[in-house]
C-alpha cells in the first residue's frame, strides 16, 4: 500500500485523509496533510528539528492529539514542519518532527489551522492490511 494523503471539502473547513501501510506512516501522512492545508509543503526546508510526544486511550483520539500538538507547536515556535518521523507504542507517540521558522514571503500561508476536530473521525484498518484516517480542521 502506498502512503498518500489528500483533503476533501467540509463545509467551512477542510478535510484530512490518508492511507499507509502502518500506523506511523498513517500518522506522519495526516500530518503532512495538515501543513499542506497551509502552505505548498515543498516550500518548507526541514532545517530544525523538534521532538513531541503525546498519549491518549485510543489510537482515533491519539491521531486528534497528534495533529493538536502539531498546531500548538506551530503557533508557540511559529514554525511550519515538512518532515515527520513517528513511533507509535500502544497509544504513546513519539515523534521528530522538522521544518523552519515561517517566512510570510516564502510560504505565502494560505489559512491558520486552529485545531483538529472529531468532526468526520474515521480510523482503522483497510480491506488490504493497511491503515487509514480521516478527521476535519478548523481553520
Amino acid at each position: 500500500m502506498e502512503n498518500a494523503w489528500a483533503h476533501f471539502p467540509h463545509e467551512a473547513d477542510i478535510g484530512l485523509s490518508a492511507t499507509a501501510s502502518d500506523k506511523a506512516s498513517l500518522f506522519e501522512q495526516m500530518a503532512l496533510a495538515m501543513m499542506a492545508v497551509i502552505t505548498d509543503i515543498d516550500r518548507i526546508d526541514p532545517i530544525e528539528s523538534i521532538t513531541v510526544a503525546c498519549e491518549a486511550p485510543a489510537d482515533d483520539l491519539l491521531l486528534i492529539d497528534w495533529l493538536n500538538r502539531l498546531v500548538y507547536e506551530m503557533a508557540v515556535r511559529n514554525m511550519l514542519f515538512r518532515r515527520f518521523k513517528v513511533t507509535i507504542e500502544d497509544h504513546r507517540l513519539t515523534a521528530r518532527a522538522e521544518g523552519e521558522p515561517v517566512n510570510r514571503a516564502k510560504h505565502e500561508p494560505a489559512v491558520e489551522v486552529k485545531g483538529a476536530t472529531l468532526t468526520a473521525l474515521e480510523f482503522g484498518r483497510t480491506a488490504g492490511g493497511g491503515w487509514s484516517a480521516r478527521c476535519v480542521v478548523d481553520v
